[in-house]
């Protein structure tokens, strides 16, 4: 009866176009009045709304988004694909590979795919342009590789799926430096074989000189992720304190070393992470609350018997939820999905014996695919906006690329080792 409840007034609420942390409230008050016998006890919904804002790690949310906006104003994102652009612009596919490297660096400072999108999808597309590549291949390509952004820490969609899910933020963000690598090789040989195909240009290999000119004026940006995840991995500061680490080295960066962030950039800033914190704060705590209502409703426990009816093997139940996440994520928001339903299915992970950091990695790359597929691939909107190409045309660019997505999504699915290696060493079993 809960589960039925749930999934009828969620879906009419989101079908009305009310806000996500609205829609998770009224359907926890909603459900929470037919458990409590036609009673709401507003004093418990105060105390769980308020648990849901309360926690420390929640300031690593706005920290890494303020880290990401200074990275992106700061010409740091330039003087990333100018790096990358030596190291690897000579291989087949020349600034497709240098698309590919360098959100594969920049994902090591911003932690959202939208950030990569929109920073380096400006230069990334711009230059591609200049040198002759077709707009579908361009806008194709950024997409794709923007998707790594929230799988090499740090990353957003990770932390909020560790406060939901009470899981490690250290050991899920330690836990994507693997798959990140994964999925970047999958895209570079993908853009290798398109360029075979399509003759595309690309330049000569970079001389030591232009090489060590290029790192020399990269290097303040390519040592963010080093700091961060060195911190990290040494155990001198938490996941939390590496976001206000980030946020300090970032302005230090553009504000004082390049000089690029003026004091009305920085204002815009701060009110722009201000007003995403608020947004994404509430959510959590409203996810809390329904997450709360809903075990109180044992529908975790329907769900449960649903799946294990069907199979108790991991990872028949993984790829099982692997497709659903992707038919989740052609429809749902990132963080939406991700509050709605790490709540859910965590007691099933957990129940069938499944790491929940592997779950987690695999949880939030399928959503980063579902950032391509229409009707609601908020990053085919971004692309759409940076380069005027129609957002479907931008959409049939990017079929072809869900083959090495999908097909790294399917390997670290089927090998756990790929997410939980670094994390078990790093922090034992």
């Amino acid at each position: 009866m809960g589960f039925l409840l749930f999934v009828i007034i969620l879906i009419a609420l989101f079908m009305s176009g009310l806000p996500v942390a609205f829609a998770l409230g009224i359907t926890g008050l909603f459900l929470m009045q037919v458990l409590w016998g036609g009673s709401i006890n507003f004093g418990i919904v105060a105390q769980r709304l308020l648990y849901g804002a309360n926690n420390f790690v929640i300031l690593a949310i706005p920290f890494f988004l303020l880290a990401g906006k200074l990275m992106n104003t700061g010409g740091i994102t330039r003087r990333i694909f100018k790096f990358a652009e030596m190291l690897v612009g000579h291989l087949p596919g020349g600034l497709g590979q240098v698309n590919v490297v360098a959100s594969m660096i920049f994902s090591g400072m911003s932690g959202l795919a939208a950030a990569d999108t929109a920073g380096l999808g400006l230069v990334e597309i711009k230059a591609m342009r200049d040198a002759g590549y077709d707009d579908d291949f361009s806008c194709a390509i950024t997409g794709a590789s923007s998707t790594i952004g929230p799988i090499i820490p740090p990353s957003v969609p990770l932390v909020i799926y560790g406060i939901l899910s009470t899981t490690s933020i250290g050991r899920l963000l330690i836990g994507g430096i693997i798959p990140g690598i994964v999925v970047g090789i999958f895209l570079m040989l993908m853009v290798a074989f398109y360029a075979r195909r399509k003759n595309y240009p690309r330049r000569q290999k970079a001389t030591l000189s232009e090489l060590r000119q290029a790192f020399k004026e990269a290097i303040g940006p390519i040592l963010t992720p080093v700091i961060l995840i060195g911190g990290i991995l040494s155990g001198i500061f938490t996941p939390t304190e590496a976001a206000a680490i980030a946020v300090v080295y970032a302005l230090v960066l553009g504000c004082i070393v390049y000089r690029e962030i003026s004091l009305s950039d920085l204002w815009r800033i701060l009110k722009e992470t201000a007003r995403e914190t608020a947004t994404i704060t509430f959510i959590i705590s409203c996810a809390l609350f329904y997450g709360w209502v809903l075990i109180r409703s044992r529908t975790p426990i329907a769900l449960l018997e649903f799946f294990t009816g069907v199979s108790t093997s991991p990872l028949a139940i993984l790829m099982m939820l692997n497709i659903f996440l992707l038919v989740i994520g052609c429809f749902m928001e990132t963080i939406a999905a991700i509050s709605i339903l790490v709540p859910i299915l965590t007691p099933l992970i957990l129940k069938v014996g499944i790491d929940p950091v592997h779950f987690g990695m695999v949880m939030v790359l399928n959503l980063m695919i579902g950032l391509l597929t229409p009707p609601f691939g908020i990053n085919l909107f971004i692309l759409n906006k940076i380069s005027g190409v129609p957002t479907l045309r931008v959409a049939r660019a990017c079929l072809p690329f869900f083959i090495p997505l999908i097909g790294a999504l399917i390997l670290i699915t089927v090998f756990p080792q790929i997410v939980t290696f670094l994390p078990n060493l790093v922090f034992g079993r």
